[in-house]
């Protein structure tokens, strides 16, 4: 079934054309990736497919049975409910059947009022209640919270004052139990950590509807979608895969697209040189032949599509100060604590010269004030934090702090950097696609991205040889992070990198540095690599810069590590346990719906109401065995 049908749709504001000629269809099994540069309309596209904003030119066809459920890039949801609260207001109609069935079963039990009318009432909200999957409406909102990257703890708090990025977090849950058969995700990875993506990507491989996404995460895209729609030179142009499939598909559609180009020129050139001959010789029948093939240029010139020429990107390159010792950065038992809440313990960490480590890690666990530890802005609890020998930091912080909302980009770079010319600036700005007036463009009125470049400018021409870099491809389109990749690359430095792009992690990394609240632990290799030891039972491994299991540390790691493994185990065993009594407990429940749909049970009050009883003590029971399970789960 198709959700929406659009036929020449076109969107111009002003005298810019943001695309034209876009047709396309999506279908209730699509699972779209909607990709193209900052600022290319997809947001826009995304209004049109809502209603929000009118197209200049086209048709929008959209399907009476199309349910859309819509999460914006930065959410305006507002609430004076807790966070579980708000997500169950997904349910109104659900909990407002619950509390119906409640009082009809008071109703019946009393014996006030028609009882045929009750238990006719009661069959039919109960066929719509178990259709709704009522008996687990409340495990289900919070799973989703937790799996999200919510602690238990927080469930209960006020949505009013969770942070911007929460509150979008709460906002992607409701979207997702919503029961919408139409997804349109504005950047959904956004705020999220490793984990909380994982679980979105698991989530949407096994969703039910259709949805569209627009993502600059790579990784992500691979994942979890079918198609790709490609919005750039004004146009979309379909592409069946995922972004992979997409790349392979566009370079050999862009060679095709030149070798035809290509061969029609010359084909025009050829006519044009017999056109020109023909003429010379100036006779009737020349001049026949003469008309007839300027007819076949004209033709020829019609259909001829020239390749789409490159745009302007951003291409910078980064080089280290010289000097600078082997040992670049060393922790020691380094502890940290705001007040007497411990953020993090026995960090003990050495990084070498020329390495790029990537440091991962929940949200909430500390990278951040790691790094504004290793920058000097804040000081430890306990431990030691030392750099090298010659080595001078350089920060990219995600938030931008950096730059001075009052000065324009060019005063920006000129204030930090009062050596360089007014030619040097200005070429370094032309990298990061500021030319003309636009270097003059206040720091204020940039957009996130726009930013981003500025501060990315501003790294680039410091004399530093250890980059920290915090998110640096947040709010950058795809072209931006594989230009900072390509950058990274070639950089001879040293790199401690925060990131939760795990494309651009496994393009770069040389090692994974994994943080939890007792330690760091050190994997030699890639985001996949990594990913590939943490599902294995065996507990993250504490290092410094190298593992060292001799003697007694080692024998005591290993009985440790035997220990952990067996109490893992002994989890895994009440997990599967658990997850036997769950589906003994919805059996029976289905068994309750079934016998209170027959016609004869429903009439017998008494069955009815030892059935719904039992039904309602095998829902509290299930909501407590869901509890345990995500309990053993998380453990």
């Amino acid at each position: 079934m198709n959700l929406f049908n659009l036929s020449n749709v076109k969107k111009e504001f002003g005298d810019r054309c943001l695309f034209k000629n876009v047709s396309f269809s999506i279908s209730d099994t699509d699972k779209i990736g909607l990709i193209g540069a900052n600022g290319t309309g997809k947001t826009t596209l995304f209004k049109i497919l809502l209603g929000q904003m009118d197209a200049t030119a086209g048709e929008v066809f959209r399907n009476k049975q199309t349910v859309i459920g819509y999460l914006e890039q930065h959410t305006n949801l507002t609430s004076d409910k807790t966070v579980l609260g708000e997500v169950l207001t997904v349910f109104d109609d659900v909990i407002a059947m619950e509390e119906e069935l409640h009082l009809i079963a008071a109703q019946i039990e009393a014996g006030t009022g028609d009882l045929a009318l009750l238990t006719a009432r009661q069959q039919q909200l109960m066929e719509q209640f178990t259709k709704r999957n009522g008996y687990t409406y409340k495990s289900r909102a919070r799973s989703s919270l937790l799996g999200l990257g919510f602690r238990e703890n927080e469930l209960d708090a006020s949505f009013a004052h969770l942070s911007g990025g929460q509150k979008t977090r709460v906002a992607l849950c409701k979207l997702l139990l919503s029961g919408a058969n139409l997804l349109l995700l504005d950047e959904p990875t956004n705020h999220l950590d490793l984990d909380s993506v994982e679980w979105l990507e698991a989530y949407l491989r096994d969703y039910k509807g259709a949805f569209c996404l627009i993502s600059h995460d790579r990784y992500f895209l691979d994942k979890v979608t079918n198609r790709t729609f490609a919005l750039e030179y004004e146009k979309v142009t379909i592409y069946e895969g995922n972004y992979t499939a997409y790349l392979k598909q566009k370079e050999e559609n862009d060679k095709v697209l030149t070798r035809r180009y290509e061969n029609t020129k010359r084909e025009i050139s050829r006519l044009e040189g017999i056109v020109r001959q023909q003429r010379q010789w100036n006779r009737e029948k020349n001049i026949k032949t003469a008309e007839s093939k300027l007819k076949a240029i004209a033709r020829l010139k019609e259909g001829l599509e020239a390749p789409n020429a490159d745009g302007p990107s951003v291409h910078f390159t980064l080089h280290a100060r010289p000097g600078g010792g082997q040992d670049v950065l060393i922790l020691q038992d380094v502890s940290m604590a705001f007040g007497d809440s411990s953020l993090f313990d026995h960090l003990d960490l050495t990084l070498k010269k020329g390495n790029r480590m990537f440091l991962l890690g929940p949200n909430g666990c500390g990278k951040t004030t790691l790094f504004k530890l290793i920058m000097g802005s804040l000081r430890q609890r306990d431990g030691l934090i030392k750099l090298g020998t010659n080595i001078v930091v350089g920060w990219y912080d995600q938030t931008q702090s950096d730059l001075h909302l009052n000065k324009t980009v060019f005063e920006e770079i000129a204030d930090a950097h009062p050596r360089l010319t007014q030619t040097e600036i200005r070429n370094a700005l032309a990298a990061f696609l500021f030319r003309g007036d636009e270097v003059f463009a206040p720091i204020s009125e940039l957009s996130g991205g726009e930013r981003a470049r500025v501060s990315l400018a501003k790294l680039m021409l410091s004399d530093v040889n250890f980059l920290l870099l915090d998110e640096p491809t947040n709010h950058l389109d795809i072209a931006s992070r594989e230009a900072l990749e390509k950058a990274l690359e070639g950089y001879d430095g040293t790199c401690l990198i925060v990131s939760h792009d795990r494309y651009f992690i496994n393009r770069l990394a040389h090692s994974i540095c994994y943080m939890q609240p007792d330690g760091l632990s050190v994997y030699q290799g890639d985001y996949d690599y990594f990913a590939e030891k943490q599902k294995q039972t065996m507990p993250l491994q504490k290092t410094t810069d190298a593992v060292n299991d001799s003697g007694a540390a080692g024998r005591d790691a290993y009985r440790k590590q035997k220990q952990e493994a067996a109490e893992l185990r002994k989890r895994e065993n009440e997990r599967k346990k658990m997850e036997t009594e769950i589906e003994s407990t919805e059996n029976r429940l289905a068994e309750i719906d079934n016998l209170l749909a027959d016609e004869t049970i429903a009439a017998d009050y008494e069955k009815a109401q030892l059935l719904t009883e039992e039904a309602e003590e095998l829902n509290e029971q299930l909501l407590a065995l869901y509890e345990k399970w995500d309990t053993l789960a998380d453990a």
